[in-house]
């Protein structure tokens, strides 16, 4: 029987990491399904669904030579595999301003108050040393309409600026 795991890879940014270990999980005979590759602070990560025929431990022992020869973290779980079942989202907000510790908890926080179902974010840190700005992209799916969101957002207040705008998706 074949079962899904994720599997998280984590390390410090190199060109080819990508396609040694998708090239590994093909050769060790894996299906993959989802996957969401990241660079945060030259730092990479990824996580994918794969679909191995042996547990959590076989996939780990097979893909241990790549990660280690890449210097990479790795970490397998199984998860039910849940393939097209994408929630598509229907809104999106920016937010900058001052960076300060709990901007995240705080904005993210107000939007599912309002009913924000959050299908994916981003956050940068931009300005300078002396004066970092914290930049915020979040998708989602607004459940209470726009108006609840667009209400939160302005009870942010307080150097926060904010954009929320409908998201227009074909699917096709």
């Amino acid at each position: 029987m074949r079962d899904w795991h994720m599997l998280t890879l984590v390390g410090v940014d190199r060109p080819g990491i990508v396609a040694r270990v998708t090239d590994t999980l093909y050769r060790v005979g894996c299906n993959l399904g989802e996957a969401s590759m990241l660079r945060l602070g030259g730092n990479f990560t990824i996580s994918m669904m794969v679909e191995h025929a042996g547990g959590a431990h076989s996939l780990a022992e097979r893909l241990e030579p790549v990660a280690r020869a890449l210097d990479l973290h790795l970490h397998v779980d199984p998860i039910r595999g849940a393939l097209h079942r994408h929630v598509v989202p229907d809104v999106r907000v920016r937010v900058h301003g001052a960076d300060r510790p709990g901007i995240v908890a705080r904005v993210t926080g107000a939007l599912a108050e309002a009913g924000l179902d959050i299908t994916d974010l981003e956050s940068d840190v931009a300005g300078t040393g002396e004066r970092p700005v914290y930049v915020l992209q979040i998708e989602g799916v607004a459940q209470r309409g726009i108006d609840s969101l667009r209400a939160a957002l302005e009870r942010l207040g307080d150097g926060v600026e904010t954009s929320l705008e409908p998201v227009d998706t074909v699917l096709g």
